[in-house]
């Protein structure tokens, strides 16, 4: 490690295999809390190269308890976490959305890091207990449409990086490697990142994969539709660029999309977007987003014929009930 330390303080970049070995040694516990801080510190100071990224991704699929669905089609609907926009968790919403207008879809996701409260927490506090038992999965799936694959139970031998990140408080690399180290590797997925550059990078590794997907980021910062601006999209198919415009909705203002300090007020903004008390705003950009997965996951659909399945999800209350039968 202190070989890689010096080379990353001199600006140098890791070859792929690099990058996969050193991850892999951090977790069969090679290296110390002070290495491992001055690793992840490192990549801080500069974007992530592609072979690096390839690299960590490599490793930490190789090092996770995989979830075999046997070809089950399915979404990951994902930021990247990191744009220090401490909103509500607008991609979770999304998620329970998406199922409960009928599409599967298999949620990977931890505690917040660089936000005050990530999905795992909001949905401790809602009372889901997370399980690695792949059988309690698919029942849930067949059930309720969706479930939740909480990180720690599928990439235990990076459980010495938790407190690290705690510390630290600010994104690292492991934020980006989230979205694309999914113990299920689902067939569809929908990202969000924190910069423009990530996007292209996610673009490159996503397209080797043959899987369908829809890469975001909003040019005012945000890795999800925040409807706050203009959106960035690529995907299988096309390039462009969004406007809340074209999904038939208003713009929102940067202050309507707060998350809450603490898992109990997040918890409550949740229930309000379900339950229909929320305001317009939130409920707008959840749908946004929504229409989004279902044209990810049907991309011959009309992008105002998905926001209009996302919208009888929501408000004919499937969204909420999706809720109730994970919960009992």
């Amino acid at each position: 490690m202190k070989d890689i330390l010096n080379r990353l303080f001199q600006h140098e970049k890791l070859s792929r295999n690099e990058a996969k070995d050193v991850l892999l040694r951090i977790g069969a516990g090679e290296c110390n809390e002070v290495q491992i801080t001055a690793f992840t510190t490192a990549f801080n100071m500069r974007p992530l190269a592609l072979e690096e990224l390839q690299g960590f991704r490599d490793a930490l699929l190789e090092l996770c308890h995989t979830v075999d669905l046997d070809g089950m089609p399915s979404i990951d609907i994902v930021g990247t976490g990191g744009d220090e926009k401490n909103t509500f968790n607008i991609s979770t919403l999304t998620c329970l959305v998406v199922a409960g207008a009928g599409y599967k879809v298999t949620k990977h996701g931890s505690y917040g890091v660089s936000s005050a409260v990530g999905s795992s927490d909001v949905l401790i506090q809602l009372g889901y207990t997370f399980t690695p038992d792949v059988s309690v999965l698919r029942k849930q799936l067949d059930v309720a449409h969706i479930c939740f694959l909480h990180a720690p139970l599928f990439h235990p031998a990076l459980k010495v990086v938790v407190p690290v990140r705690k510390q630290l408080g600010t994104k690292t690399f492991f934020n980006i490697m989230g979205p694309l180290v999914n113990p299920v590797r689902p067939t569809h997925q929908l990202f969000g990142t924190f910069s423009l550059e990530l996007l292209r990078s996610y673009q490159y590794i996503m397209e080797q994969t043959g899987r369908q997907f829809s890469i975001i980021h909003a040019l005012d910062g945000y890795d999800e539709i925040s409807l706050t601006g203009t959106l960035k999209w690529v995907s299988n198919e096309s390039e462009s660029l969004l406007n809340p415009e074209d999904f038939q909705l208003p713009r929102v203002q940067p202050a309507d999309l707060y998350g809450g300090d603490d898992a109990a007020e997040a918890a409550s903004i949740f229930l309000a977007v379900l339950e229909n008390r929320a305001p317009e705003s939130h409920k707008h950009v959840v749908l946004a987003n929504a229409a989004l997965a279902i044209h990810t996951i049907c991309p011959d659909k009309l992008l105002a014929d998905c926001l209009d399945e996302a919208r009888r999800a929501l408000e004919g209350g499937f969204a909420a009930n999706t809720l109730k039968m994970l919960l009992t």
